[in-house]
């Protein structure tokens, strides 16, 4: 079992490394983040699908930091078993996390099921980020962690389809996608409810519209929107800069729950403050993972 090191700052003088988890971590924002928080001295365990590309990642990092405390765990998302048997081998490894980034997400042209039998859009962007939450807790709370979901600003084009959460009666990409950051931003706000006062802290937030590789498979309208967005695009670097904030800047307790944007708590769409759909996702959500989730629920 891995327990928190110690590094010297001056003599005598030591200060335990914060344990991160991060998802989507080999590309894009979510690569940016992990090197912003490496050079800052968090041990990083990236939970990758992609095990050669985690591998290279941690070489980058050790190369642009120094920081050699980082590990790579296989983790698809979109495979609910793989995520149960993530967060099990981070459970016999470590004693505590200190952050975990919910950063992984993809928005699919058509209609996909995975393996579990989820639209890819729901189990990719949530519901794969609520099962590992809820069975990393222990060592959450042990922690005193704080729980940071990468939203976005579509949530505001979301709706709560609790009839028809697999989209199987009529697809579109965009309104799926902006479901589910919707449901990112619940899921926070659930968190940060249920969990404060075990010294959890949860926040959601927007990156901004980032040039990376995110929407490549799109194609028709929504290739061609991506395309006239794309002179207005910042860096990954610049999207990761509210993530690495809300993770790193001390006395954000009085923001438990709150969704961010640029660094600053931001308002959400009128439907994101509904606590009966965000109670009512938060059962829905124990019900379709009961076979995979570990712990039971407060």
């Amino acid at each position: 079992m891995h327990k928190s090191k110690k590094v010297p700052l001056a003599k005598g003088v030591y200060m335990a490394l914060k344990t991160t988890i991060i998802t989507g971590a080999t590309s894009g924002i979510g690569q940016e983040t992990a090197l912003a928080l490496a050079a800052q001295g968090h041990a990083l365990y990236l939970l990758v699908r992609n095990i050669l590309k985690g591998e290279q990642l941690k070489q980058q990092i050790a190369d642009k930091t120094g920081n050699k405390e980082v590990f790579v765990i296989n983790c698809d998302l979109a495979d609910l078993q793989s995520v149960r048997d993530a967060a099990d081998e981070l459970s016999k490894k470590l004693f505590a996390i200190n952050t975990l980034i919910n950063n992984a997400g993809g928005i699919f042209e058509e209609r996909q099921i995975n393996k579990n039998g989820f639209e890819m859009t729901f189990v990719t962007n949530y519901l794969g980020h609520f099962l590992l939450t809820q069975n990393l807790m222990p060592l959450l709370q042990k922690g005193q962690a704080r729980i940071i979901n990468v939203s976005s600003e579509a949530h505001k084009m979301g709706k709560p389809q609790f009839d028809d959460l697999q989209w199987s009666q009529s697809y579109s990409a965009f309104k799926a996608y902006g479901m589910n950051k919707l449901f990112s931003i619940y899921f926070a706000q659930s968190l940060a409810e249920k969990f404060a006062d075990k010294g959890i802290l949860a926040f959601s937030l927007h990156p901004g519209v980032v040039k990376t590789e995110f929407g490549a498979g799109l194609k028709g309208l929504g290739k061609i929107l991506m395309l006239l967005a794309s002179p207005f695009m910042i860096s990954a670097e610049q999207g990761a800069e509210t993530t690495v904030f809300l993770a790193t800047a001390p006395r954000l307790d009085k923001y438990n729950g709150a969704y961010f944007k640029k660094k600053k708590k931001a308002k959400t769409s009128a439907i994101a403050t509904d606590t009966p759909s965000r109670n009512k996702l938060w059962d829905i959500s124990e019900k379709l993972l009961s076979r995979y989730l570990v712990w039971p629920s407060v």
